[in-house]
């Protein structure tokens, strides 16, 4: 039995832990404060929160409001020179995912220079090596989704490349996570769905990876768990404080788990879609790859005891079928109301599938080397098109 766990990052988990912000010791003096460019984090009072608990411990702060739902290139670069010039000396990363990870960005980016992309690892980024430490992120999540807040990798988009690439460096794990679940109440149905079924697939992609461990398994079996008992809840009423605590809980788990495993080609398969139609959410790609990609796995009897072990864990204690696994995935799906998604709706067709595969395994092969069955291209475009409505 081997394995690595390292996850330097103190998490405060549990509802109300927000106002703790105002008692734990800061990294810094001034914080560059980033936020989505919808101001939801403004509207559900979690900014005035945080601004509020920074004045109490004396600390300035420089607002950075710009993020969108897929974070860029432009985006993270624009920040990186924010906090440079206002001599910011640590980050707060007030959001879901796309916060978290354009927040780990421009913290590695600031002390180091101008491009975020001349760090990245992989497709075109340029791989220099990271000189000075990044900036120290404190992690505020206000979604279940991405796990970011447990995790030291940024997923930015390059929109001149097409590339939406994952990049891993130790120091961008965040020195303090807040989980506090009463910040995600009231997220709309379909965004608790899609973030919800991003956790749900961190996990179960980490348990069929080839780099799943004894410790890796026991996380990911219990987020599974936690999804399948709480996703459908949390869609269904978004004040449901259970059901909102125990997806939090299983999103952090699914951040842990990805520091010990790693996510599969599904996952870069979804990047390369979503650089090519930003405005398609991740966790929505994730759902409209799932049925096929997974039954492409059963056909291929690639890890069938896997399947039946991950069925039992969601609900199913007795299964003894890997096909039970693909049973329960459509029935909570079609619970949440998202098993009818089409890659159509967001302009992405047949002809783009070459294209696309193509990306997904330059930009990130890292994930595409986890499979337990290595995939080719032609297995990767069979794949987008048994997907395809």
């Amino acid at each position: 039995m081997q394995f690595e766990f390292y996850v330097p990052t103190r998490i405060v988990f549990g509802e109300g832990t927000l106002k703790e912000l105002a008692t734990r010791p800061l990294p810094g003096n001034r914080a560059l404060l980033v936020t989505s460019s919808g101001h939801s984090a403004e509207r559900s009072g979690a900014l005035g929160a945080v601004t509020g608990a920074l004045a109490a411990q004396g600390a300035q702060w420089v607002l950075f409001n710009q993020i969108g739902a897929n974070p860029d290139l432009p985006a993270v670069n624009l920040g990186a020179a924010v906090a440079r010039e206002n001599k910011c000396d640590f980050v707060i990363a007030l959001g879901g995912g796309s916060v978290m990870d354009a927040s780990k960005a421009i913290a590695l980016t600031a002390p180091n220079g101008e491009n975020y992309w001349d760090f990245v690892a992989a497709g075109t980024g340029g791989g220099k090596p990271v000189t000075n430490s990044p900036l120290p992120i404190i992690a505020i999540t206000t979604t279940a989704g991405t796990g970011s807040e447990a995790d030291a990798t940024a997923v930015v988009t390059n929109p001149d490349t097409e590339e939406k690439i994952g990049f891993v460096h130790r120091g961008m794990f965040p020195v303090l996570s807040i989980v506090d679940s009463s910040l995600t109440r009231g997220i709309p149905q379909k965004l608790t769905a899609f973030q919800g079924f991003d956790a749900l697939f961190h996990a179960t992609e980490c348990y069929v990876s080839n780099k799943a461990n004894k410790m890796s398994e026991m996380l990911s079996l219990t987020s599974m768990e936690y999804c399948a008992k709480y996703l459908a809840r949390a869609v269904s009423d978004g004040q449901d404080a259970e059901a909102r605590d125990g997806m939090s809980f299983a999103n952090t788990l699914s951040g842990m788990v990805m520091t010990l495993s790693g996510t599969t080609s599904k996952h870069g398969m979804e990047h390369a879609m979503s650089a090519l139609s930003p405005a398609l959410p991740h966790g929505a790609g994730l759902l409209m790859l799932a049925p096929a990609y997974y039954g492409f796995m059963l056909e291929r009897h690639v890890c069938d005891d896997r399947f039946v072990r991950m069925a039992q864990a969601m609900g199913r204690p007795l299964a003894s079928r890997p096909q039970e696994f693909i049973e329960i995935l459509f029935g909570l799906m079609r619970e949440c109301g998202v098993d009818g998604l089409k890659m159509s709706d967001y302009g992405i067709m047949p002809e783009n599938f070459p294209s696309l595969a193509q990306n997904a395994m330059s930009s990130m092969k890292r994930v595409f080397l986890n499979d337990r069955l290595p995939l080719t291209e032609d297995d990767v475009v069979e794949i987008y098109t048994k997907s395809y409505r």
